[in-house]
C-alpha cells in the first residue's frame, strides 16, 4: 500500500507507519503541486491512500473521480503531538483493511 503525506502533515510523522509505504511530495519532488495536479499525479504512480489537513479539499476536487482513500484530519494545529494520535487510528483504520469509504475524517 502506497500512501502519502500531505505537505501540511509533519514529516517526522512518517517513521510510524512501519508496514506501509509512505511518500511526502517533498521527497516525490512534488512540493508545491496543487491539489488537483497532485491527486492525478498520486493516481498515475500507484498511490492508494492520501492523509491531509486541508479542509477544503473536498469543496475544491471532485474526490468520486480519484481512485483513492483520503483521510482528512481534523485538528486544532499541524504540531507533531497534536497529530500524532490522528495517524495511529488512521494506521489501524489500514491495518483493518475495512475501509470503503472513499473520505473519512478523523478528530
Amino acid at each position: 500500500m502506497k500512501i502519502l503525506l500531505d505537505e501540511n502533515i509533519p514529516r517526522k510523522l512518517k517513521s510510524l507507519f512501519n508496514e506501509f509505504q509512505v511518500e511526502t511530495p517533498l521527497s516525490l519532488g512534488w512540493d508545491g503541486k496543487k491539489d488537483g495536479e497532485l491527486l492525478g499525479m498520486m493516481v498515475l504512480n500507484g498511490f492508494d491512500v492520501f492523509i491531509t489537513m486541508d479542509k477544503s479539499l473536498r469543496h475544491q476536487q471532485n474526490l468520486s473521480k480519484f481512485p483513492l482513500m483520503i483521510f482528512l484530519i481534523k485538528a486544532v494545529n499541524n504540531h507533531y503531538e497534536t497529530v500524532k494520535p490522528h495517524i495511529l487510528e488512521i494506521i489501524r483504520i489500514l491495518q483493518s483493511q475495512n475501509w470503503e469509504v472513499k473520505l473519512i475524517e478523523i478528530g
